[in-house]
């Protein structure tokens, strides 16, 4: 056999056992301080891409985009699959300034978690479509949730949202919240000059001041919501979870550079030797077997 038949048949052996070793962009597995893990990723070609879009690491900062703007990302809850995000121009129990609103993409995979709240502020009770007349009687009520009631009175106990010096019946509270087919909540549609959200009390339901402020949103990983098992096995061998291809297929980001179809470990199966074996050292093995096979052939 002549070196370019051996040459071939040492790349048919590099392919079988090494079938999509790539380079590419490294992931990261942080952005800023917070722990990035599927589906979440750091830059083109991590993570799951039903995310890539929404989700953006930029300059160590995790940002959460829509159609109305960037906001802050303040933590991830893995176990749970929740992620919390700030809204800079919303009013807190520290500070009331005034806002255009929040929204969610329509085909956004993320939905309101069951314990976020949204607070309308300032509303106008002589226009806003989220209040009504009572017939023949010289007042309005608001067409939300009632059992905000409690939450309004104690938000207007802070002093920064009291310099509205509005009463109180100007507050409306939705939760479970729902923006309706336009996932949109536009205050100035709404004659609302601002709003707030909170997603937990901490154990302090009468002290406005200790309240989570933020957004808490719920994600999938897909329709039956099971975590992938080649992303798992990816995990474990140090790798991120991206994608790759014109058909966006699953691959296992290594840690210097290289992506592979199953995980950053050969798993071979041709010896149990060689199982587990990182995949810098598989390279070294298989290119001292292909010089071996070359020279007995030659």
């Amino acid at each position: 056999m002549n070196f370019k038949n051996s040459s071939t048949f040492l790349s048919c052996i590099f392919f079988i056992f090494l079938p999509s070793l790539i380079t590419s962009q490294t992931c990261q597995k942080t952005c800023g301080n917070i722990p990035i893990k599927y589906p979440f990723g750091t830059g083109t070609g991590c993570g799951d891409p039903r995310f890539q879009h929404y989700v953006i690491c930029n300059n160590q900062q995790l940002s959460f985009k829509t159609h109305t703007g960037c906001y802050p990302v303040t933590s991830i809850d893995y176990n749970y699959q929740v992620m919390y995000i700030s809204d800079p121009s919303m009013s807190t129990c520290a500070c009331t300034q005034p806002s255009k609103g929040f929204s969610l993409d329509a085909n956004a995979p993320f939905s309101f978690h069951d314990d976020t709240v949204f607070a309308l502020l300032d509303c106008s009770t002589d226009s806003s479509p989220i209040y009504k007349s009572n017939e023949g009687v010289n007042s309005t009520f608001p067409m939300c949730d009632s059992q905000g009631a409690p939450v309004c009175s104690l938000l207007y106990s802070c002093q920064a949202i009291s310099r509205l010096n509005l009463p109180i019946s100007t507050c409306c509270v939705y939760t479970p919240v729902d923006l309706g087919p336009a996932f949109e909540m536009d205050l100035e549609k709404l004659h609302c000059s601002s709003y707030s959200a909170l997603y937990g009390f901490s154990n302090q339901e009468l002290n406005p001041q200790a309240w989570k402020y933020g957004v808490a949103l719920k994600y999938k990983f897909n329709f039956n919501n099971d975590y992938p098992d080649m992303c798992a096995s990816c995990e474990k061998s140090n790798g991120v979870c991206g994608y790759g291809g014109p058909y966006s297929s699953f691959v296992c980001n290594c840690p210097s550079g290289f992506n592979t179809t199953n995980d950053c470990f050969l798993g071979s199966s041709w010896s149990n030797s060689f199982r587990n074996v990182p995949w810098q050292t598989g390279i070294l093995l298989i290119n001292a077997l292909g010089w071996f096979i070359i020279l007995v052939l030659m």
